[in-house]
């Protein structure tokens, strides 16, 4: 097993891992917490139209994702909060227009689009230097949006009718959220894939707040359940010879069905338990 790491596509894959969770971990817990699935659905289908841009133009098209998909985050939650449409049909419109801007683009590309398949169901063995840059680059835009407002993000996170009552601007930090949303969705492109980046970006997240509500923790949990799963799935992948994007996505469903049936079985114990002390009472 050891001699995989002498190849420089697997270290990168590693590195990436890494990476990759560091943002998920922390975006993913505000996703969970302010149930915005669908809306991080929404921003990775709408980033697609961000990829065929870059084959378009020629460049790298993780580049040119980023600021399609941070467009695509401000027009979902502007749509959504400023206009009479629901958020849901804010979230299908941009949705639609993403996917289809990216095959108009793909169509008018010249030549063949070679690494399509590896951004619609990812692939991390194919990660190259530029994209760990971009990465790191995004990873510390993150980290400093969190730091900076941490506290603002606690407080509309879980009682935002008070932070409109003391002031905070909600509206536009709810906006900061979806871009950080969007940022975690182009450095999730590469690894799982446009279809899969939801379950990267929530599973490891609920699987953790399974068993804790503290949001610091969350976060911490969030980040190390992300790597290892997606360590051993990038292991599983080269051992079998099947899609790394795929066969993460699994593990880490397996590892939220089991955490999900630990979290039940301690419950039933602790309610006995209870139970029982109520009757020796």
């Amino acid at each position: 097993m050891i001699e995989v790491f002498q190849y420089e596509f697997m270290r990168n894959a590693l590195i990436a891992a890494v990476l990759v969770n560091i943002a998920c971990g922390i975006v993913g817990t505000y996703v969970v917490i302010n149930k915005i699935v669908f809306i991080s659905g929404g921003i990775s289908h709408a980033a697609f139209g961000g990829i065929g841009l870059g084959y378009f133009l020629g460049i790298n098209p993780i580049i040119t994702a980023v600021p399609f998909s941070l467009v695509s985050a401000v027009a979902i939650g502007f749509i959504g909060k400023r206009s009479k449409l629901s958020e849901d049909t804010a979230i299908g419109i941009i949705w639609a227009t993403g996917m289809a801007l990216g095959i108009i683009f793909i169509n008018l590309a010249p030549g063949y689009a070679p690494d399509l398949f590896s951004y619609l169901f990812g692939n991390i063995l194919t990660i190259s230097l530029t994209d760990l840059y971009i990465m790191i680059i995004l990873d510390f835009a993150i980290i400093l949006i969190v730091a900076l407002f941490y506290k603002e993000f606690f407080s509309i996170s879980f009682d935002e009718e008070f932070s409109i009552v003391v002031g905070i601007p909600v509206r536009i930090l709810y906006m900061v959220i979806l871009c950080m949303v969007a940022l975690s969705v182009v450095i999730l492109i590469r690894v799982v894939g446009i279809i899969l980046v939801i379950a990267l970006l929530t599973i490891p997240a609920s699987i953790c707040s399974q068993f804790t509500y503290n949001i610091k923790k969350l976060m911490v949990g969030s980040v190390v359940v992300g790597i290892i799963s997606t360590v051993a799935g990038l292991f599983i992948s080269y051992l079998l010879n099947i899609a790394s994007g795929a066969s993460i996505v699994i593990l880490l469903v397996l590892i939220f069905t089991v955490s999900f049936f630990i979290k039940n079985v301690l419950n039933s114990l602790t309610r006995r338990r209870h139970s029982r002390s109520i009757t020796i009472e």
